[in-house]
């Protein structure tokens, strides 16, 4: 088989996956994984991670598994199994988009998406370290543009995994207080509050982000 033929044959299993993961991700719901990461007893974890890992890349929203792993797991726990989720499969989106289109795009790159292309280089870690923490575009599409660029694989996978962690545990603390308020477990507001706290803050980054990269530039003019 040739490359060519490796290339479509992946492209026309991606796009039905795509397709199928579209069509019923309705079906998809936070009751259905709990039943199956009980199921699976102590591999659990690794089961909950690999779903993650194939969600990422069919373009399943990963606010649903996010929350879940913090109710299914605890806010530590939870937090680390999202992030490893997350980390990898926004890996292998990058690899896979890397596989069948860099080439041609490097090729057919032009105006705009030129530009993008050499500031994305250009920035390097950087760059993923802000849309990280600066959620400008969809995550799982995101993934799949980067790894059209040249952006060396070892940063991306390294920002993705360091400044997706304050969102990740944000948001696994807030499935994991929803899982108490429903449990009527101790403390349910101070978790509650607790987790909006969490949320404001990671809504305040962008901001502090911001404000930090017009410093930096304002710096390097003077």
């Amino acid at each position: 088989m040739t490359s060519l033929s490796k290339r479509w044959l992946l492209l026309t299993a991606l796009s039905i996956g795509i397709g199928l993961a579209v069509a019923y991700r309705d079906q998809f719901d936070a009751q259905l994984l709990q039943q199956w990461v009980d199921q699976a007893g102590g591999a659990g974890p690794l089961l909950f991670i690999a779903i993650y890992v194939v969600a990422t890349v069919l373009f399943l929203p990963g606010s649903i598994l996010t929350l879940a792993g913090g109710a299914l797991f605890g806010p530590i726990l939870g937090t680390v199994y999202n992030l490893a989720g997350a980390t990898l499969g926004a890996g292998l989106a990058f690899l896979i988009a890397r596989y069948l289109a860099s080439g041609w795009v490097e090729k057919k790159a032009s105006g705009r998406m030129q530009q993008l292309q050499e500031g994305v280089e250009k920035e390097g870690w950087r760059f993923v370290a802000f849309v990280r923490l600066v959620p400008l575009f969809p995550f799982n599409l995101l993934n799949y543009a980067l790894g059209l660029t040249r952006l060396r694989f070892a940063h991306y996978l390294i920002a993705s995994y360091i400044f997706m962690l304050p969102g990740a545990f944000a948001y696994t603390y807030l499935g994991y207080a929803g899982r108490e308020a429903m449990a009527g477990g101790e403390a349910v507001v101070q978790k509650a509050l607790l987790a909006l706290a969490l949320l404001a803050l990671v809504a305040f980054l962008p901001r502090l982000v911001s404000r930090f990269r017009q410093s930096k530039h304002m710096d390097t003019k003077r």
